[in-house]
């Protein structure tokens, strides 16, 4: 069995449905398909899950959303009639539009762009449609009842081998409505692909895979063709936007691969995501699989002699950072100093509020406080293998002219992180791109 979740921009219009159901068709072992709310046709149109939010927003200030209303219905009307589906959306949408004038919660209301764009997809392809809240369930607190939402899916599959399910939301023990987070369809996709124990979990969106480093920065990247579910959440982690990261949980445990494909290109195979990687099927000569950053990070170093040895020092540092409920990032250590690496936008209007008081909680000899800095992380499962790739890595960007403000490197040698100057963050991802990535493959200009 597999399961395909469907993105928004894969279920934007008629041609793109379209697009889905070939692909649907080319393999009876995609008995069930996720599907999110229909995305934007173009650069500069509404999403409808966002244009559900808008809705809402009007309704709290009671000021008419008819307009925008009237562009979800459009939208959904135009993809049923020209792809000549026999389907009611009359009577879901004047019941939607009139608890909307009595009252609905934002959940609810947002949750009806996946509700309808599965319904749609259902009568087109002519499969049975199973409403999210009916499986997918949460507790009070409002986590997933991982236990509950496998039986209930375990049932379902029962009565009907195949069907459409809609994507990002659940209900509460209550029965009403709860929405995931943004992206949350893919959370959808990994419950039933465990649940079911699938051969395969397939993310099909409108980019070919995963690239080894972001396409913004970098003209062409390499496509990377396998990658660990550890890599992958190192590189989700410092930026790349790939996967939503409490999808990549149900999956692994039930070491089932996910797949990465493009529904405008289902020709390319795509990037497996796995647990492990065969070693037969390792390529030894590649020792990074990517390069990922991000911006705007804080480092406040504090200065105390021989603070290597003192018990309870770091904790003391730490419980300032906890009541200000700031994450730390990383927390680099010297022999007489270490230092605390948090987002500069968590700090940013209690930074010298925080300095004096670990200045005083750590009775530091000197505090200082670096900002507008970018950490930059090359990762590879193969790295550890190698000798002198952090060699390679300072060399290259020493060549370079771009100043390493901080390192930092885990002991499974999976990446190392360094924190440049934000001014050189684009530089210094183009020219570790280029000493690291795969000659073959490279895409000539």
């Amino acid at each position: 069995m597999i399961v395909a979740k469907f993105g928004g921009s894969t279920l934007a219009d008629a041609q793109q449905f379209k697009k889905v159901k070939a692909i649907v068709e080319t393999d009876p072992e995609r008995q069930i398909v996720v599907c999110s709310a229909a995305g934007r046709r173009w650069k500069k149109d509404n999403k409808i899950t966002d244009l559900l939010y808008l809705c809402h927003a009007h309704l709290q200030y009671s000021v008419s959303c008819d307009p925008l209303f009237e562009l979800i219905r459009q939208r959904f009307y135009e993809i049923r009639d020209e792809l000549q589906v026999i389907v009611d959306l009359e009577q879901p949408l004047a019941e939607l539009r009139e608890k909307m004038r009595q009252g609905i919660s934002q959940d609810e209301l947002v949750s009806r762009g996946e509700w309808l764009t599965s319904k749609l997809m259902a009568a087109y392809l002519g499969w049975p449609f199973v409403d999210a809240a009916e499986v997918i369930r949460f507790g009070y607190d409002g986590k997933i009842d991982h236990n509950l939402t496998r039986q209930l899916i375990r049932a379902q599959i029962q009565q009907t081998e195949k069907f459409v399910i809609p994507g990002f939301y659940g209900a509460l023990p209550n029965g009403k409505i709860k929405v995931m987070a943004r992206g949350g369809s893919d959370i959808t996709g990994s419950l039933l692909a465990s649940a079911l124990s699938a051969r395969l979990y397939e993310n099909w969106t409108d980019v070919s895979g995963i690239l080894m480093a972001d396409p913004r920065i970098i003209e062409h990247p390499v496509q990377i063709e396998r990658i660990t579910y550890s890599e992958l959440r190192e590189l989700s982690y410092m930026g790349a936007n790939v996967l939503h990261e409490d999808a990549i949980y149900p999956v692994k445990d039930a070491n089932i691969p996910i797949v990465i494909r493009n529904t405008n290109q289902p020709e390319n195979p795509g990037t497996q995501i796995v647990d492990h990687v065969d070693p037969q099927q390792e390529d030894r000569s590649r020792f990074v699989t990517g390069i990922a950053g991000k911006k705007d990070f804080t480092v406040i170093t504090m200065y105390r002699h021989n603070a290597s040895n003192e018990v309870g020092l770091l904790k003391r540092a730490l419980e300032v950072l906890e009541k200000y409920r700031i994450s730390v990032e990383h927390v680099p250590s010297g022999i007489d100093n270490f230092s605390i690496v948090v987002s500069s936008a968590a700090v940013a209007d209690s930074l010298y509020e925080i300095a004096a008081q670990l200045k005083q909680v750590c009775e530091c000899d000197d505090i200082k406080v670096v900002s507008n800095l970018s950490l930059i992380a090359v990762v590879g499962r193969n790295m550890a293998l190698q000798c002198g790739i952090s060699g390679q890595l300072f060399q290259t960007l020493g060549a370079h002219q771009i100043n390493i403000r901080m390192i930092a490197q885990g002991s499974d040698e999976i990446n190392i992180i360094v924190g440049v100057e934000n001014e050189d963050f684009d530089r210094a991802i183009q020219v570790l791109y280029a000493a690291f990535a795969p000659k073959k493959g490279r895409k000539q200009e």
